[in-house]
């Protein structure tokens, strides 16, 4: 399929953060237009021998199962040596009536040249006895964009947080999605980072963010064009780098660090977290097809509309099963089952139906074997998927809520309760 490059100005705002619905192609909303499929079973290995311990599934099944991702959908993941890591602290106040620190450092990728980089904002409960549990959580417009606060720092990448009247995106217009007091409140650190600046979210032949970066160790190791590292894999690569500097910072556990992300960044929360086994847990939030949802079910986004449109994300070898998902040889709750057995929450909304609720559902319901299998509760015995605003499940939680594709405080309230009891062990 030719494929035509564009730039996210051309799009109109709505298309472009609320997935693509406006685009001319249908979308399947009807349940009983959903074909049958089998889902693949997790604890079945590639020459067929079953999986029946946890030495199994760590020593064969998970290594296969990674391959296979890494191989024919989000492309190959390379390794933190592709780095070279120096941070600056550039800024840090008191803010929320001294009970937090806000503090912004950059992240030098190849030091010692300046770029690619990416600036982080962070903010730490001020009065903690100890290392305290963090979130990092990538964002979609800018750091300005979380609070605000006029000295966060805009950041520069050329036209990525532009209005269309080419001014730097207003401070503090996604900050409903930021719970920032709330979350240092319950004694976590936040920390965000703007996804573009660790790659552009357009087709950029892969020239720009990273991918200098990766490139070079691809060459050396001569991993095939089709299983390149996409896009997804680059901001899962470079949130790795910013897990590595949070690492050292003493006011932060490192055993203790959750990746959640929103949408196409709850995609890349998952993948994330199946890549590097650091991350205590992962949250995705209304992440669809691509992320929690199940691929084979067809249902609102899916491989065939992201090949369209949003192909940069996944590596060439996807787009060959856009005729028939059912050929592909895994499914979303194999995804979710390499987190396993780290907490993981799927959080889905009733009114976006682009991101397939009831395919976020089913995908956690397949991962719970595995999770059983490796001693945790998993879903917790749950067999249907609950009614609105009841969240359900164990060590794999999930809601369904009411209310449109966004993130909001009641999320954030589930997603703390769920990080109190099975990350900060309260």
């Amino acid at each position: 399929m030719k494929k035509t490059s564009f730039l996210f100005a051309a799009l109109p705002a709505a298309v472009l953060f609320f997935g693509f619905t406006a685009l001319a192609w249908e979308a399947n909303y009807d349940e009983s237009r959903v074909g049958t499929f089998d889902l693949p079973d997790p604890l079945v290995c590639a020459d067929g021998t079953p999986v029946t311990t946890p030495e199994e599934w760590t020593q064969k099944r998970r290594g296969e199962l990674w391959e296979l991702f890494q191989n024919n959908m989000y492309g190959v993941m390379p390794p933190k040596q592709c780095a070279h890591l120096e941070s600056e602290l550039l800024a840090e106040k008191s803010v929320f009536g001294g009970k937090a620190v806000q503090r912004q450092v950059v992240l030098y990728l190849n030091a010692p040249e300046e770029t690619p980089r990416m600036n982080l904002l962070i903010y730490l409960p001020a009065n903690a006895q100890g290392p305290v549990p963090a979130i990092l959580a990538p964002n979609f417009m800018g750091n300005q964009t979380v609070s605000e606060d006029p000295d966060i720092i805009v950041p520069e990448v050329p036209d990525a947080t532009r209005t269309e009247s080419g001014e730097p995106a207003g401070r503090g217009v996604k900050k409903s999605r930021w719970a920032v007091e709330k979350i240092t409140d319950r004694g976590y650190a936040l920390v965000t980072v703007y996804y573009e600046e660790i790659d552009p979210d357009y087709d950029d032949h892969r020239q720009n963010g990273v991918h200098p970066l990766l490139r070079a160790w691809e060459d050396k190791n001569n991993i095939p064009t089709e299983s390149r590292a996409a896009t997804i894999t680059a901001w899962a690569w470079g949130l790795s780098r910013a897990l590595d500097y949070l690492q050292t910072v003493p006011q932060i556990d490192p055993a203790k660090v959750t990746v959640m992300g929103h949408s196409r960044l709850g995609k890349t929360a998952l993948w994330t977290a199946a890549c590097d086994q650091r991350f205590a847990a992962s949250i995705s939030n209304d992440s669809g097809c691509g992320g929690a949802a199940l691929t084979r079910r067809e249902f609102g986004e899916t491989i065939a509309s992201m090949d369209r449109s949003l192909w940069w994300w996944f590596c060439p070898k996807y787009s060959t099963y856009v005729p028939d998902p059912n050929r592909l040889p895994f499914d979303q709750h194999e995804l979710i089952a390499l987190i396993a057995p780290r907490p993981v929450y799927i959080a889905s909304a009733a009114e976006d139906r682009w991101a397939d609720p009831k395919g976020e559902f089913l995908s956690a319901l397949g991962a719970d074997p595995v999770y059983r299998l490796l001693g945790t509760d998993g879903i917790a015995g749950v067999t249907e998927q609950p009614p609105l605003d009841t969240p359900v499940g164990g060590t794999i939680h999930y809601h369904i809520r009411t209310g449109k594709h966004d993130v909001t405080d009641y999320d954030w309230d589930q997603y703390l309760d769920f990080l109190d009891k099975y990350v900060r062990g309260k």
